[in-house]
């Protein structure tokens, strides 16, 4: 684990914030750093605890890049997410206001904006036109998936259009590619900043406290499944299933069942369970209804993906290279309406799906806190020169993450952690549920 992060060269400008501080605390030196690890018990003999250790983020005294010279785009990639305009307008307050810089561009759908043959023209940004954003969901930039063939003509855009400082805002894929940019502009040699701003509802990026979006991602379930609960209640043999999301980790889905307790039986990626047999959840679940009759699932949109296939042909990918899923939801409604026909039990399963209307909601007043925090640490950072990395938190310190360290591995839920245990002890199912 390399926790180094690169920069462009030596700091020599004197901060714009030292003319509006008072106090020199507000400046961060590149020595100060948070340990990964904070447990005493932790290293073996002789490792050094230092090596593995984030450097904080935060205004520097000295800044690489010369306001008055600097030109910066922005770059929203992959699904909405709530709090996407947030982080634009902090940034471009941050950059206006603060450093002075007068040249904002927003790069329109994604990476796909880099590329000149897409005819996606750029969008001026100011003050102005960013004022009122963070009180609407989705990105007034537009987003998209994909646009990253060919890397080296991205670049080539950025380049052209004399682009110093990059931010992307995204997820996985975004920083796969924003890694790729930075790179390609060390090699050259051009003093291109890549910066990004770690994006992903699932809340599975590694090395990060939580993304933004994520805690109202899981706020907005919460309605969902309040919703389940009702109706689960209101009829007899009442079964309501809500779906949420989660492709490989089931944060949204175990925080959401936590924080409503209503929840009898949640199923995430990270913990596979048998629809059959005496340990199998459908099993479980009739005897649920029997006893109590009324039952209420939630369940990630990765989970059970191999009961879905079947054995079937190798899954297909979308131009970020994501797996497409298949269909948990309607396969486990169409699943269990077909085990209780079988099994001579009337049950009434309502159905819900509200994905798109989590995605594309406008941050909670908290998570607004936090993708402003997050836009204003960015600016720090690119403004010093420092370039393929993210911004984070750990332990709720906001870090400098390199973006190689991040996109190593998968956040997921640890099925032996004291989290999946009180996830277990609200809803009340079974530590397993395969035979």
């Amino acid at each position: 684990m390399d926790f180094k992060v690169k920069k462009l060269g030596e700091c020599k400008i004197e901060s714009p914030l030292k003319k509006i501080t008072a106090s020199g605390r507000v400046f961060v030196n590149d020595d100060r750093r948070m340990f990964f690890d904070i447990f005493t018990d932790s290293c073996a003999d002789g490792e050094n605890r230092s090596e593995k250790s984030f450097e904080l983020a935060g205004a520097r005294e000295k800044i690489f890049f010369d306001p008055v010279n600097t030109k910066i785009a922005l770059v929203t990639c992959g699904g909405l997410c709530p709090g996407l305009n947030d982080v634009i307008r902090s940034i471009v307050m941050e950059s206006y206001y603060i450093y002075g810089i007068r040249s904002i561009t927003g790069i329109r759908y994604g990476y796909n904006g880099l590329d000149a043959a897409k005819g996606y023209d750029p969008l001026e940004l100011s003050p102005e036109n960013v004022n009122d954003i963070h009180k609407k969901g989705g990105t007034i930039l537009g987003s998209s998936r994909g646009g990253t063939d060919d890397m080296e003509k991205l670049v080539d855009t950025l380049v052209e259009m004399k682009i110093n400082i990059l931010y992307t805002i995204g997820g996985d894929g975004t920083l796969r590619g924003a890694h790729e940019i930075a790179s390609i502009a060390l090699k050259r040699g051009v003093d291109l900043a890549v910066v990004g701003v770690p994006k992903t509802i699932d809340n599975d990026i590694s090395f990060i406290q939580k993304s933004f979006g994520f805690e109202t991602a899981f706020s907005k379930a919460v309605e969902s499944i309040s919703s389940a609960h009702v109706e689960a209640n209101g009829a007899p043999n009442g079964i309501g299933l809500v779906k949420l999301m989660g492709r490989h980790s089931g944060f949204i889905a175990a925080n959401a069942a936590l924080a409503m307790n209503d929840v009898n039986f949640l199923l995430i990626p990270e913990v596979p369970f048998d629809l059959e047999g005496e340990r199998g959840f459908l099993n479980h679940l009739k005897k649920r209804i029997l006893r109590r009759s009324h039952a209420v699932i939630c369940v990630a949109e990765g989970a059970g993906q191999d009961l879905v296939a079947g054995g079937q042909r190798k899954p297909e990918v979308d131009a970020s290279g994501n797996v497409i899923l298949r269909d948990i939801g309607i396969f486990l409604k169409n699943k269990i309406k077909e085990y209780f026909k079988k099994e001579g039990i009337e049950i009434n399963l309502k159905y819900i799906d509200p994905s798109y209307n989590i995605r594309s909601t406008a941050a909670t007043p908290n998570d607004s806190i936090y993708c402003a925090m997050l836009g204003q640490f960015a600016v720090h950072a690119a403004m010093a020169g420092k370039t393929d990395m993210i911004v984070g938190q750990w332990n709720n310190i906001f870090t400098h993450v390199p973006i190689e360290l991040a996109i190593s591995r998968r956040k997921k839920i640890n099925p032996h952690s004291l989290f999946w245990n009180s996830v277990i002890q609200a809803t009340g199912q079974p530590f397993s549920m395969v035979n």
